[in-house]
C-alpha cells in the first residue's frame, strides 16, 4: 500500500522517471492508501531531459515534464500484498505507469515487472504491453 508523498518509479517510456503520489482517486476505504491497481494523482518530480537540438517526434518524443500533474496506474508495491491462494507477493520498489486523458497508457512500451492483479482490476492493456507479469 502507498500512502500520500510516496515516490516510486515510473516504468513507461513517457520521459518520466520519478513521481510522487499526491492522492488516491479509488478506495474510500483505505484512508488515501493504494494497492496495485489503484488510479493516483502524481506529480513528476524527475523526468528525462529534453534535447533541445534535435526536436522529436513520435514515440520516443517525452510527453513529460518536471512539475507535471498527471494520472497514474500503481503496478508494484514494496508492500506485501496477499493472494486469494495465500502466496504473498512483494516488489522491491514501488512503481506506477502515466495514463493520458481516456485512461490509456501514456507510453507505449513498459520497462519491468508489473503486478498479476492489474488483470483482474481492469488494466489489461498495462498488462499486454509489460514484459513479465508476476
Amino acid at each position: 500500500m502507498l500512502g500520500l508523498k510516496a515516490t516510486m518509479a515510473i516504468i513507461d517510456n513517457s520521459g518520466g522517471l520519478i513521481a510522487e503520489c499526491v492522492n488516491v482517486l479509488r478506495n474510500k476505504s483505505t484512508q488515501g492508501l493504494g494497492r496495485i491497481g489503484d488510479e493516483i494523482v502524481v506529480v513528476v518530480q524527475k523526468a528525462r531531459p529534453i534535447n533541445q537540438s534535435a526536436p522529436q517526434q513520435g514515440p520516443a518524443a517525452n510527453k513529460v515534464r518536471r512539475g507535471d500533474v498527471r494520472h497514474a496506474v500503481i503496478v508494484r508495491t514494496k508492500k506485501e500484498t496477499v493472494r486469494p491462494d495465500g502466496r504473498v507477493v512483494r516488489f522491491d520498489d514501488n512503481a506506477c505507469v502515466l495514463l493520458n486523458n481516456k485512461k490509456e497508457p501514456l507510453g507505449t512500451r513498459i520497462n519491468g515487472v508489473v503486478a498479476a492483479e492489474l488483470r483482474q482490476t481492469g488494466w489489461g492493456k498495462i498488462v499486454s504491453l509489460a514484459p513479465k507479469v508476476i
